[in-house]
C-alpha cells in the first residue's frame, strides 16, 4: 500500500471521529490482535487491525485527519497505514455510519446514508427471496426473564445430559434403521405435509431459541425475532449476531452450534417417542421432527459452504473471519492482477495457506449454491409450477443479469482500473467472445446412455424336474455342452430312503410269493399283482432319482447365474436353474422420451455396451433396430424400481415390468469379447456416441426436453 496518495488533500483537513455510540473490543485471530467496532443501534460490526486502530483512536477533538495520521506515523512508523489505506478505511467507516463529522449538514448526510443502506438491505432481501427475513419484535426482555433455565442447561451437567440422550437416540435409530428408511418414502405424501410443516415450525423455533439463549448466556443481546421465508415457507428466526463481539472464539462457536445442538437433542427424544408409539399423529409427528432435524442440518445449518451456522463455526475454527467476502476479494484480486494487469491490486491473504483455503472455498461454495438452488427450484416447480417459474426468474436476475450489470459498472467506473481500463475492457470482451465461441460454435463430443438387459437370440431355459437340494455343478457355468449332458446334480435324502424301502418291500413280496407257491401250494396270483404295483412304484422313484441329475435340453453354452452360491438350497420342481444359450446375444435397451429424438435423427455414430459388474470391458454393437411404437412393458423386471433398476414402474404392478412412462425399445446385436462373460438376463447400459455439436446447443435441447417431460411446456 502506498504511503502517499494524490487524493489525500480531499480528507486531510477534515476533523472527524467515531460516533459516541460505537463500542470497541479486542479479539484475537491466529495469535494476532484485532479490534471490533460495534454500533448497537444498527447492530453492525466492523473489524480493524491494530495499526488502523492506532489511527482511529487519535481522531477526534481538534485534530484533523492529517494530524492524526502524522502522530500515528511517529508512534508506529513501521506499521502505520499509508494515505491510500487511510482513505479506504475512512470511506468504509463513513458508509457504515460509524463516523461523526463537525461539518454542517452531517446529520442530514447521516440520515441520507442510512436510507441508502436500508435500500441496499431491501434489494439484498429481494435477491435472497428464498431466504427472506422479516423482523417482528424484540425478544431480549423475555430471554432475560427466562435465562435461569438456560444457565442450567448450558453447563457441564447439561452437556452430560445431552450426551446420554443423544447416545441413546442414536442406538434406537440404528436398531430401527430399516423402518426409518421405509417411512421416508411417505414424507412428501399430501396427507403428511401438515405434520411436516408443524414439525418444521417446532424444530426451527427451538433451534433459534438455542442460538438466542446461548448468546444471552455469555452476555450478548438479542433484539430481533421474526419470520424467515425458507423457500416461501414461514419459519421463525432470531438475530444472535451480537456473539461476533465475544472475545473467546469458543463462545462464538458454541453460540453458532447451539441451534444444531438443540435440534439433535430434540431429534433424539423424538426418535425414542417414534420407536415406542404405534401408528397415529404422535408417531408421525415424531418421525417428521427427526426428518426435518436431519435434512436441514446436513443441507443448510451444518454445511460451511452456505452462510449459516456451519459457515461461522468454520470461520472461527480456522481463525479466518469473513471467509465469503475475503474469498470474493481474492478472486477479484486474481482477475485484477493477472488478467487486467493492475500492479496496485493487493491480495487479502497473508500466507499460502489462506490462498488455498479461500480459493477452494470460493469455487466450492459457488458450485454448491448453483446445485442446491437448482434442485430447490425444480423441487418447487414439480409441485407449484408458477411459483417455480417466479423463483427461476429471480435466480436468473440475481445470478446472471445483476452480476453482468455490476461487472459493466466496475469496468467503466472503478478507480482501481484507472491506468489499465483499456486492457481490462479488452480482456473482458475477449474472454466473453472466447466463451461464446467455445459454447456456441466449437463442436464437443455428444452421447447418451440407456439402461437395458442382455438377451440371447435363441435360448432354452433349464428347469428342475424334481424337488431336491442343489448338491453341485457338474459342469461350470459358461461351458459348451451337448444335448443330454449332465449340468447339475441334486439330492434328496427322503427319496433315498423311499428307494431303499421300496426295494425291501419288493424283495419281501418275491420271498412271500415263492413261499406260498412252493411250500403251501397256493396260487401266487395275488402276490403277482402286488409285485407289479411295487415294481411300478420303484420305477417312479428311480425316475425321480434320475431327474435329480439336471441335463442340457439342447446343445449350447450352459449359463447359471451365481448357482454355485446356492449349494444346499432346496428347490421345487419347475424352478428355473439356468439357460442353454445357442446363438448371438442382443442388448435390449429402454430409451426415455427425452432421448428418443436421438434415435430418429441419424446422428448415431456407434454404440457400446457395458455389463453390470464387468464395466472395465466395452462391447461393440451393430444392427441397431428401434421399435417404432412406444412401449410400456419393460423387457426385464431387473430394469424397474422393484428390482433396483432406474426405470420408474407403476405402484400397482406385481410383476415390476409396467413402466410409469412410455419408452422406446432399442435392440442391437452384441459382438463377443474374450474377456467378457455374456449371460442371458444380465443388466447393463448402452452408450451411443452422437455427432459432435456445440455445448450450448446440447444444453438448450436438454432444457427443452426437461421442460417438456416434467412440465409439458
Amino acid at each position: 500500500m502506498r504511503t502517499f496518495d494524490e487524493s489525500w488533500y480531499r480528507v486531510a483537513a477534515h476533523r472527524i471521529s467515531l460516533r459516541a455510540s460505537v463500542e470497541i473490543r479486542r479479539q484475537f485471530f491466529r495469535g494476532q490482535r484485532w479490534y471490533v467496532l460495534h454500533d448497537p443501534f444498527a447492530n453492525q460490526f466492523f473489524r480493524i487491525r491494530p495499526a488502523a486502530y492506532e489511527f482511529i483512536a487519535r481522531l477526534g477533538g481538534n485534530r484533523s485527519v492529517q494530524e492524526a495520521w502524522e502522530q500515528t506515523m511517529e508512534a508506529i512508523p513501521d506499521e502505520a497505514p499509508g494515505q491510500e489505506e487511510v482513505i479506504r478505511l475512512l470511506a468504509q467507516l463513513y458508509h457504515s455510519n460509524l463516523l461523526r463529522s463537525g461539518v454542517a449538514g452531517d446529520t442530514g448526510k447521516l440520515f441520507e446514508r442510512y436510507k441508502k443502506r436500508r435500500q441496499k438491505e431491501i434489494k439484498s432481501k429481494l435477491v435472497s427471496v428464498m431466504f427472506l427475513r422479516i423482523p417482528l419484535f424484540d425478544p431480549d426482555a423475555f430471554l432475560q426473564r427466562t435465562l435461569l433455565l438456560a444457565r442450567a442447561l448450558i453447563s457441564p451437567l447439561g452437556a452430560c445430559l445431552w450426551v446420554v440422550v443423544v447416545g441413546y437416540g442414536i442406538k434406537v435409530a440404528i436398531d430401527n434403521f430399516d423402518a426409518l428408511a421405509i417411512q421416508t418414502d411417505g414424507v412428501l405424501a399430501p396427507s403428511n405435509l401438515p405434520l411436516l410443516y408443524l414439525a418444521m415450525v417446532v424444530i426451527k423455533a427451538l433451534h433459534e431459541f438455542g442460538h438466542a439463549y446461548a448468546c444471552r448466556r455469555f452476555g450478548g443481546e438479542v433484539h430481533t425475532m421474526g419470520v424467515m421465508l425458507l423457500i416461501f415457507t414461514p419459519v421463525p428466526y432470531m438475530d444472535a449476531t451480537a456473539s461476533w463481539n465475544f472475545r473467546s472464539r469458543w463462545k462464538r462457536i458454541l453460540v453458532a452450534a447451539a441451534g444444531m445442538i438443540v435440534e439433535i437433542f430434540v431429534a433424539a427424544i423424538a426418535i425414542v417417542i417414534w420407536a415406542n408409539t404405534g401408528s397415529g399423529v404422535v408417531h408421525s409427528l415424531a418421525y417428521n421432527v427427526v426428518f426435518i432435524a436431519s435434512v436441514t442440518t446436513i443441507l443448510f445449518n451444518a454445511n460451511p459452504l452456505l452462510r449459516f451456522d456451519g459457515y461461522y463455526i468454520l470461520c472461527d475454527l480456522l481463525d479466518m473471519p469473513n471467509l465469503h467476502g475475503r474469498s470474493a476479494k481474492l478472486a477479484r484480486h486474481w482477475v485484477e492482477r493477472y488478467a487486467f494487469g493492475c500492479r496496485k491490486s493487493k491480495s487479502p491473504t497473508t500466507s499460502r495457506r489462506e490462498v488455498a483455503i479461500l480459493g477452494f472455498f470460493f469455487v466450492a461454495s459457488n458450485i454448491y449454491k448453483i446445485i442446491l438452488f437448482t434442485g430447490i427450484v425444480l423441487f418447487v416447480a414439480d409441485r407449484f409450477l408458477i411459483l417455480g417459474l417466479i423463483m427461476l426468474v429471480i435466480c436468473t436476475i440475481s445470478w446472471v443479469f445483476r452480476p453482468l450489470v455490476r461487472a459493466v459498472n466496475y469496468l467503466a467506473t472503478s478507480p482501481a482500473l484507472a491506468r489499465t481500463r483499456f486492457r481490462a475492457v479488452s480482456v473482458s470482451l475477449g474472454a466473453l467472445a472466447v466463451l461464446i465461441c467455445l459454447l456456441g460454435l466449437v463442436p464437443f463430443p455428444s452421447h447418451f446412455r440407456a439402461p437395458g438387459v442382455l438377451q440371447s437370440e435363441n435360448y432354452r431355459q433349464v428347469f428342475s424336474e424334481a424337488d431336491g437340494h442343489i448338491a453341485r455343478l457338474v459342469i461350470p457355468s459358461g461351458t459348451i455342452v451337448k444335448e443330454g449332458d449332465p449340468v447339475l446334480q441334486m439330492n434328496d435324502r427322503e427319496l433315498d430312503w423311499e428307494l431303499r424301502i421300496a426295494k425291501a418291500k419288493l424283495e419281501q413280496a418275491h420271498i412271500e410269493a415263492r413261499e406260498v407257491s412252493i411250500e403251501r401250494g397256493f396260487s401266487p396270483d395275488p402276490f403277482d399283482r402286488r409285485i407289479e404295483a411295487l415294481k411300478k412304484n420303484l420305477s417312479n422313484l428311480e425316475d425321480r432319482l434320475d431327474a435329480l441329475v439336471v441335463r442340457a435340453p439342447v446343445s449350447g453354452c450352459w449359463i447359471a447365474h451365481d448357482l454355485d452360491r446356492s449349494l444346499g438350497l432346496w428347490v421345487q420342481r419347475g424352478v428355473p436353474l439356468g439357460h442353454i444359450v445357442q446363438d448371438q446375444f442382443r442388448f435390449t435397451a429402454v430409451v426415455s422420451q427425452q432421448q428418443a429424438s436421438n434415435l430418429f435423427s441419424n446422428r448415431i455414430r456407434h454404440g457400446e455396451v457395458k455389463i453390470t459388474g464387468q464395466s472395465e470391458q466395452s462391447l461393440r454393437v451393430s444392427n441397431q433396430e428401434v421399435l417404432p411404437a412406444e412401449q410400456n412393458l419393460l423387457p426385464s423386471a431387473a430394469l424397474g424400481w422393484v428390482s433396483g433398476g432406474e426405470i420408474a414402474t407403476t405402484s400397482g404392478d406385481q410383476t415390476g415390468r409396467q413402466s410409469a412412462e412410455p419408452f422406446f425399445e432399442l435392440r442391437a446385436l452384441v459382438d463377443d469379447h474374450p474377456d467378457t462373460t455374456l449371460a442371458h438376463g444380465c443388466s447393463g447400459k448402452i452408450r451411443f456416441r452422437l455427432d459432435p455439436e456445440p455445448l450450448l446447443k446440447q444444453w438448450i435441447r436438454q432444457l427443452r426436453q426437461l421442460l417438456q417431460t416434467r412440465y409439458q411446456i
